[in-house]
């Protein structure tokens, strides 16, 4: 009942009472409008036996006509459309700014785009879950729903249209789903794809997108860039909405979806990665026991490094004392032309065919491969419960 109240009150209350300063909500530079037509059939529109989500209608201009998905499973999350205010106008500081009020052992989203790194301190971005920005010149938004513990960046072009997004105040599955200014079309956040409106069908190009300890990114990228708290809100930037929730003992809040399969906790932290048709599920618990693993995902190889030190922002009230939970990420493990091999030796990541050291961020920091870098895979966190209900017929790697 705790997580239940934490979530109600603090969503249906601080979220919208909250003071906000006025921002620009549209992109200047968005693209004139194009019709996208849908890449799979749609749903019948049969109002009498699956009406759009209750006040929907009435709140957006989208064609509920079209959709891909039962409106049945889509409950209300608490606050109304933009409730849970997207970010528009993204200020960013130096490192060495951000460094005055972030912990070393705080999760941020990490971001690189064509040289060009940033952060996104998980104190700010749980407070608005949505953060329509540029990166490396790349229009990108970067997403994250905490009900899932999904963080997720996006590629806002679809075709020859610029999108920017906000907040539904609506879940399925538990997860966030977003809708696109241009359109008001409906996105399905753990998928990318559109599941109502305009555009149904199209799915947005993913990004990969990284959580780790601050005090990774700052020794990674000493000139990188950090979302500032200066967002033109008035949130308690650094104390945690949902105290408690991520307790692997609790249930899922207001998940109505498939029974979660076996062999996992429902909220089992999991770092998953899709490649063609394959999908694997990597539990924490493997990846903190191994540190590293080395796997085949539609015929690529990868692997997945794990490292100790960043905060849970799901535990207790201030992100920066939340538990050690460690972060994931995941990279194609082939280097100019040799595929290599990764292990944990003491507190040091190697490869063996070589013996460099590697970092979390696929960085070899030593040995013959020093100033290597490997390629990151789209690889996304999820609570075992959020993945399974997407994609049910994941593998779950075991060592």
């Amino acid at each position: 009942m705790k997580v239940r109240w934490m979530a109600t009150i603090l969503l249906g209350g601080a979220l919208l009472t909250a003071c906000a300063r006025d921002r620009s909500q549209l992109d200047a530079t968005a693209q004139p409008d194009t019709t996208v037509e849908p890449a799979v059939a749609t749903l019948p529109a049969t109002r009498e036996a699956d009406p759009p989500p209750a006040g929907a209608e009435a709140e957006f201009g989208t064609d509920f006509s079209r959709h891909t998905v039962p409106y049945s499973e889509i409950l209300s999350g608490g606050p109304p459309k933009d409730g849970i205010p997207a970010i528009d106008a993204p200020v960013h500081i130096s490192v060495e700014q951000a460094a005055g009020w972030l912990d070393p052992v705080e999760p941020v989203i990490r971001i690189e785009i064509g040289g060009e790194a940033r952060a996104y301190p998980l104190q700010i971005v749980t407070w608005h879950e949505i953060v329509n920005d540029r990166v490396g010149g790349v229009p990108v938004a970067v997403t994250f729903c905490p009900l899932c513990n999904t963080a997720l960046a996006f590629e806002r072009t679809q075709g020859e249209r610029l999108l920017d997004f906000g907040t539904t105040g609506r879940l399925r599955y538990s997860n966030l789903i977003m809708y696109d200014r241009q359109t008001e079309t409906w996105w399905q956040q753990a998928t990318g794809e559109a599941i109502a409106g305009e555009l149904t069908g199209a799915r947005l190009k993913a990004v990969p997108a990284a959580i780790i300890a601050w005090e990774d990114f700052r020794r990674a990228h000493p000139q990188g860039r950090v979302l500032s708290r200066d967002t033109g809100y008035d949130r308690p930037y650094g104390r945690n909405p949902y105290v408690g929730y991520d307790d692997v003992s609790r249930p899922p809040f207001l998940y109505d979806g498939p029974v979660t399969p076996e062999g996992l906790a429902p909220m089992a932290r999991v770092l998953t990665i899709e490649r063609g048709s394959e999908w694997v599920a990597y539990p924490y618990a493997t990846l903190q026991e191994l540190g590293a693993v080395n796997d085949d995902v539609g015929g690529e190889a990868i692997v997945v490094l794990w490292v100790p030190g960043t905060a849970s922002a799901l535990d207790t009230q201030e992100i920066a004392s939340g538990r050690d939970v460690g972060s994931a990420a995941a990279f194609q493990r082939t280097v100019a032309g040799q595929t290599l091999t990764f292990n944990r030796q003491g507190e040091r990541l190697v490869d063996l065919e070589t013996g460099s050291e590697w970092t979390i961020l696929g960085h070899a920091s030593s040995g013959p491969l020093a100033g290597e870098k490997l390629v990151p895979v789209v690889a996304v966190n999820h609570f075992w419960f959020s993945w399974a209900a997407f994609s049910p017929e994941t593998r779950i790697f075991m060592p």
